[in-house]
C-alpha cells in the first residue's frame, strides 16, 4: 500500500494510478517529450526500500550481494546484486547507507520476497530488516535546470553520480542521467515531501513512472522483475560496467560463478540499447529471436520511446547482436550506444 497522506497530494496533482505506480498526470505522450528536453518530477512509489539494521548489518549483507558494503559511507551509493547459489540474479539493488542502518531500494513487487529470503539467512545474527517503502517517499527530478532548480529549494546538492548528500528535511541522491541534464532522487517524509514537490513543481512537470524508466533505460541501468528473477548472472546486465561487483571483496552468495565468468572472460552476453517500432508493448523476459528464428535473448526493461515504439534494454548473445539483425515479435530492433563501455 502506498503512504496514504502522499497518494492524496499527488491525485490532488491529477495523477492517475495503477496499484502503486503513477501512469501520468495529464498525458504519457506529452510527459515524455519534456522529459527529453525539460524539467520533470516523478513520483518513485514503484520503487520499494529495505531497511537492514543491526549491530551484524554490514557482515551480515557483505555476504550476500556482490558490491562492497563497507565501501558505503553515508555519502555515497551504488548499485548491488543479489544472486542465487549458481549466481543468477535475484534482485539489483541502489543500496547506501542512512545514519545507523543499510537502505536497499528495488522494485516494490520483490520487496515481500526478497525480504523473506534474506530472513532466512539471518539465523543468529544480529539484524532486522524492515520494510521501510511506505514510510519514506520517494520522487525524482530531471532536466536541463534540475540541478538549479533545486539547489533553489535545498541549498547545496550532491555534486557527483551516486553522492548523496543528507539534509535537515530529506536526503538528496544525484543520478546518472541523459547529456546536459541532471537527475536527483530525494527521501524525505510525507510532509517534507509535499513541501518540496510543491516549490518544485512551480518549475516542472510532474510526470509518470514510464518517463523514469525511460531515463534508466537511456543510461543503460537493467532492473529485475519477478517475470526475469534468475535468467541473469551479473554480467549479462552490465552491472561490471556499472561498478555493481567488486571482485575483491571475498565470498558472498553466487560468488564463485560471478568471479569465473570474470576471471576466465566467458562472458558470451551482454545488454544492449535498442528501440523497437510496434505498437504493442513488449514485456521484461520477451524472447528476442535471430532472423534465422533462433532464440538468442531477452527483454530486460522497456519504456515507451520518443518515436513510435519502444526503447529497450536487450539481453542477448555477443555474436547474435554483432549481427544487428535482431528481432521481437517480427519486429527489428534498432541498436543505439549505451553510455558505457563493454569489455
Amino acid at each position: 500500500m502506498l503512504n496514504k497522506v502522499w497518494q492524496t497530494h499527488l491525485q490532488e496533482q491529477g495523477a492517475t494510478f495503477d496499484n502503486d505506480s503513477v501512469v501520468h498526470f495529464d498525458n504519457r505522450k506529452k510527459e515524455l517529450q519534456i522529459t527529453t528536453s525539460g524539467n520533470v518530477l516523478c513520483d518513485l512509489s514503484h520503487l520499494g526500500l529495505l531497511e537492514i539494521s543491526g549491530a551484524d548489518a554490514v557482515s551480515f549483507l557483505q555476504g550476500q550481494v556482490t558490491n562492497d558494503v563497507k565501501l558505503l559511507t553515508g555519502s555515497n551509493a551504488h548499485y548491488t546484486a543479489y544472486c542465487n547459489p549458481k549466481g543468477r540474479l535475484l534482485a539489483l539493488f541502489l543500496a547506501f547507507t542512512h545514519a545507523d542502518h543499510l537502505h536497499l531500494q528495488l522494485p516494490k513487487s520483490l520487496v515481500e520476497p526478497i525480504a523473506k529470503r534474506l530472513r532466512m539467512y539471518v539465523l543468529r545474527s544480529k539484524v532486522e530488516i524492515k520494510d521501510v517503502s511506505n514510510e519514506i517517499v520517494k520522487f525524482g527530478i530531471n532536466g536541463p535546470e534540475a540541478a538549479s532548480i533545486l539547489a533553489s529549494s535545498l541549498g547545496d546538492l550532491p555534486s557527483e553520480d551516486f553522492d548523496l548528500l543528507s539534509l535537515e528535511n530529506c536526503t538528496v541522491m544525484r543520478l546518472p542521467t541523459i547529456s546536459d541534464h541532471s537527475r536527483f532522487e530525494i527521501f524525505a517524509s510525507a510532509e517534507n515531501a509535499i513541501a518540496l514537490w510543491n516549490l518544485l513543481n512551480k518549475q516542472c512537470q510532474p510526470a509518470g513512472k514510464a518517463c523514469w524508466d525511460w531515463l534508466d533505460i537511456q543510461v543503460g541501468i537493467p532492473e529485475i522483475y519477478p517475470s526475469t528473477q534468475e535468467q541473469f548472472v551479473p554480467q549479462m546486465l552490465n552491472l561490471d560496467a556499472l561498478n555493481a561487483i567488486n571482485y575483491k571483496k571475498g565470498c558472498y552468495t553466487g560468488q564463485e560463478i560471478v568471479a569465473r565468468t570474470h576471471y576466465l572472460g566467458t562472458v558470451k552476453r551482454r545488454t544492449f540499447l535498442a528501440h523497437i517500432t510496434c505498437q504493442h508493448e513488449p514485456a521484461a523476459g520477451d524472447k528476442l529471436l535471430d532472423l534465422q528464428g533462433n532464440e538468442c535473448g531477452q527483454i530486460v526493461r522497456v519504456a515507451a520511446g520518443l518515436d513510435k515504439g519502444f526503447d529497450v534494454l536487450a539481453e542477448l548473445r555477443l555474436e547474435a547482436q554483432a549481427n544487428m539483425q535482431i528481432v521481437w515479435n517480427n519486429h527489428p530492433l534498432a541498436f543505439k550506444a549505451l553510455p558505457y563501455k563493454l569489455e
